[in-house]
């Protein structure tokens, strides 16, 4: 069913739920960039080196990892809005308690435990919100998913731009993600109100439908190249979430605000990539696209790692981002290519790329306490060789021009 042909009042609903998923997506970025600005405060003020940081920092993937593979059972019995309210909450318990551990208790187990709630509140959050969003883009049938991603890298990018101003002024983690916590539980709530308010395709998600009836969405070899696809692009996007920052004052001796505004302009690359992408995706296909922003993503990490001077790491931060910016999105639609399969396939796609956001950057800690932390950036160059050939997967089983939602214009 076209937007045209959508009743008034049932098209009213629709859009009133995609700027409520736009909101969500948006303040969970707002929320994420938050901690992460502090993720030199927490080496800093625990005193820490990278290998024991990887280490507390894997807390906030082993709570993700925990919630990623209920949620979408959560999702099919309580609905989006609810598990999105509630895992806001959590996340935002989680932020505001890190915030007195480092600052306040000094506490290494503190702070571990807030960022168990905090990754299983992201976890649980995200899941939800990529269901509600591809239900939505259905719904519509436009391409708007790389939008909705946007929306994150907007609120990473005032979560990082609102972090230069508080570092800069002094202002530490507890007020700060004190407050941030609060806003995202106040805005998360309202926005979630919008949602469509059916749980997603319970019945895909049992696998009804066609020959693959009853067949478990992690056994399909399309839906998990899509998800190998989405692990490198995950992993380049969580690593400079991670590290980039603390990389930058590391590797090239950059003062902290100027790590942090290396970050911010990261995350703007990668908004302004998913803003374009429709129009790229339109003119040539997702797999095309995607072997471009594969190819930016490589140079870039190899122009921050090998370069000199800011300019040259600032250009290769802006093609990082760039490169970056497409792979998760253009999976999320590509998993939902067929709607009665969608939501077993979106659960599956999101638990490996985020899983994979959250635990690649404790491992390049690991690897940074060997190499430096600046180096051990070049590990994630590496993956940008199988994100290449599994891009192949996302395009769809007939003509991808033809069927593809990413390929209508937006």
């Amino acid at each position: 069913m076209s937007p045209s042909t959508i009743p008034a009042d049932a098209a009213g609903h629709v859009r009133a739920a995609r700027d409520g998923v736009a909101v969500v997506f948006a303040v969970n970025g707002l929320l994420v960039a938050s901690f992460i600005s502090r993720v030199p405060d927490v080496r800093a003020r625990l005193g820490l080196d990278n290998g024991a940081l990887g280490v507390l920092l894997l807390a906030m993937a082993l709570g993700s990892l925990a919630a990623l593979p209920l949620s979408g059972a959560l999702v099919s019995r309580f609905g989006g809005a609810a598990v999105v309210r509630a895992g806001a909450v959590v996340a935002a318990v989680g932020a505001a308690t890190a915030g007195i551990g480092i600052e306040v208790a000094a506490s290494v187990p503190l702070v571990a435990g807030a960022l168990l709630l905090l990754g299983a509140g992201i976890g649980a959050w995200d899941v939800a919100m990529n269901l509600e969003a591809a239900q939505v883009e259905r719904r519509l049938a436009r391409s708007i998913m790389s939008r909705f991603h946007a929306g994150f890298s907007l609120g990473t990018v005032a979560g990082a731009g609102l972090a230069v101003g508080v570092t800069a002024g002094g202002i530490g983690p507890v007020v700060h993600l004190g407050c941030a916590a609060v806003l995202a539980c106040a805005l998360t709530w309202a926005a979630a109100a919008r949602f469509l308010g059916a749980a997603p395709a319970t019945s895909a998600a049992r696998g009804s439908g066609g020959p693959e009836r009853g067949r478990s969405a992690w056994r399909e070899p399309r839906t998990l190249a899509i998800g190998v696809m989405v692990l490198a692009f995950a992993v380049t996007e969580g690593s400079a979430n991670g590290w980039l920052t603390v990389a930058l004052i590391d590797g090239h001796g950059a003062a902290h605000w100027v790590g942090v505004a290396g970050y911010a302009l990261f995350v703007a690359a990668m908004t302004a990539g998913r803003l374009a992408g429709p129009w790229a995706l339109d003119r040539w296909g997702r797999a095309p696209t995607l072997w471009v922003t594969t190819v930016l993503a490589l140079v870039g990490l190899l122009v921050v790692v090998l370069g000199s001077g800011p300019l040259a790491v600032g250009l290769g931060i802006l093609l990082w981002g760039l490169g970056a910016s497409l792979g998760f999105p253009v999976g999320m639609s590509a998993a939902s290519d067929d709607p009665e399969r969608a939501a077993a396939r979106v659960s599956v796609v999101a638990t490996i790329g985020y899983a994979a956001f959250l635990a690649g950057p404790p491992l390049l800690g690991w690897l940074g306490d060997a190499v430096g932390t600046l180096r051990a950036l070049l590990a994630v160059a590496v993956l940008m060789v199988p994100a290449a050939v599994a891009v192949l997967a996302t395009r769809s089983k007939s003509t991808e021009r033809a069927r593809s939602p990413l390929t209508r214009s937006t």
